[in-house]
This record gives C-alpha cells, structure tokens and sequence, in this order.
C-alpha cells in the first residue's frame, strides 16, 4: 500500500485541536482527529517520530484505518476527513402505492401455466413484462408483499 505524508498546515493543527478539546462531535471526527494530529510530520508537529504500529496502540484502530484517513486526506482534502459522507438522497423508490395495488392484483390471480403458485422471481418478471415498471428485484416484491401482510406459500 502506498504510503502517505501528513503534513498540516498551523491552521488545521490548531482547528484538529479545538475538536479534540471541545464542542461536540461525531466520534469519527475525534478518531480522525488524533490519527491526522499523530501523523503530522510538519513544522508544527508535536512529535514527528511517532509511528502507525504506536498510534494503532494509542488510540486502539486498525493500521487500514489509519491509511484511509491518510489517504482521503492527501486526496480529497483536510474538510472531507472530518466530515460523514453524504447519504444518497436522490434516490427514488420504484414501488409506489399504485405498483403495489397492481403486484396485489397479479399476486391473487392465477399463476402462469407450468406454475402452481407465484414466486418473487415470477411476479418481478411479469411485473415487467407487463410494463408496469422499467426494472425490478424480486427482493423489492418481497418487501412490498410483507408489507402488506401478503404470503405466497397460501
């Protein structure tokens, strides 16, 4: 794995020591905090000669984890180590009340010839055919039928 060179600026020595010192944070913040603050080899560091075998024992993480937080710092910046990653809001589900009234609907009608009852796979694949839907998993049908409380195996 390559190795990367932390070197902070006094600005964020002294911003990674506020967090450490005070005001609430997420525990990642901390974390990322003293591992940046530990693997500093600037100017401004407290104690360059510290290594990743002694910082795993300190502060109790794995080497991978140091080596992330270093490497998402020389890459995307010193903001995005402190930071969450942002949960993917723009999805849109695919299973909205209509679907479900059709996946009902085809859920109590007769199973295709060869069948003698309906499976997930069969009603995501007529589902469809049927051009009620561009794609779907049979995995979105069984959660859509427990919700509405429906069993297969009747």
């Amino acid at each position: 794995m390559a190795r990367y060179t932390i070197k902070l600026s006094k600005e964020e020595v002294e911003e990674l020591t506020a967090i450490i010192n005070k005001g609430k944070h997420t525990s990642q913040a901390f974390r990322s905090a003293y591992i940046l603050l530990n693997c500093d080899k600037g100017t401004y560091s407290q104690d360059p000669g510290i290594t990743n075998a002694e910082i795993t024992k300190i502060l109790k993480v794995g080497d991978r984890t140091i080596d992330r937080i270093k490497k998402k710092f020389v890459e995307d910046g010193f903001e995005s180590v402190l930071e969450r990653r942002p949960s993917n809001q723009n999805y849109t589900k695919k299973m909205d009340g209509d679907l479900e009234a059709k996946l009902v609907t085809l859920c109590c009608s007769e199973p295709p010839a060869g069948h003698a009852k309906w499976s997930l796979r069969l009603l995501a694949d007529k589902l469809v055919e049927l051009q009620y839907v561009e794609s779907i998993s049979h995995v979105s049908v069984r959660r859509a039928l427990k919700k509405t409380n429906l069993n297969l195996g009747k």
